[in-house]
């Protein structure tokens, strides 16, 4: 195997550790070096996968919500953008924070709410849930039986490039399960994907 494909196959299983809980420094632009033309990058990029397996990838977080990154700069295949899948446990939430970058949410499954900015925003699956530039956000369950799944696509990463750094955690993820959550367990091993059996 060459080089460039044995670097390729080895950033398609790239761990996803924890964006909320681990005390490791975060990649958020990567860096682009080498000669003026950039040849070497190019042949690099071009090298990449072009498809990351969704079942190679695991939640991690927890216990209320939790996050499978598909797409993130540190994994050398994009620079400019982020998606991740974002499970919530029955009746979980997410951390308060804020941010520059603009963020859709759109819902997958389950039924649930946005806090932005102190009004409360409600959503269903099949909707799309829109944060602003500069707003304090959280995203929370509805329902204390069943969870909530949303993919979520923002442009950070483009953000951060262009020096516009401003974010801030004002509450951290929860630690403890929600009530009605307890013993939950993110979806990793689903075979539907969120498609039900015998189509829509």
């Amino acid at each position: 195997m060459s080089d460039d494909k044995q670097q390729a196959a080895s950033a398609e299983f790239v761990p996803n550790e924890s964006h909320y809980h681990s005390k490791k420094d975060r990649t958020f632009v990567r860096a682009i070096a080498g000669p003026y033309n950039l040849n070497d990058e190019l042949k690099r990029l071009r090298a990449m996968p072009r498809v990351r397996k969704g079942k190679d990838i695991k939640f991690n977080d927890g216990p209320q919500a939790f996050s499978r990154h598909y797409v993130e700069p540190k994994d050398g295949i994009t620079q400019t953008f982020h998606m991740h899948l974002e499970e919530y446990g029955p009746g979980g939430n997410s951390q308060k924070h804020g941010h520059v970058n603009e963020a859709a949410f759109y819902i997958l499954d389950g039924t649930g709410y946005e806090i932005h900015d102190g009004i409360r925003y409600d959503w269903k699956a099949g909707d799309i849930a829109v944060v602003h530039n500069n707003c304090v956000h959280q995203h929370f369950n509805a329902s204390s039986e069943r969870p909530a799944r949303a993919l979520v696509i923002k442009t950070k990463p483009m953000y951060m490039f262009m020096n516009m750094l401003f974010q801030h955690q004002v509450e951290p993820r929860p630690s403890e399960p929600a009530p009605g959550g307890e013993g939950f367990k993110a979806r990793n091993d689903e075979d539907d994907f969120n498609h039900p059996k015998g189509g829509y």
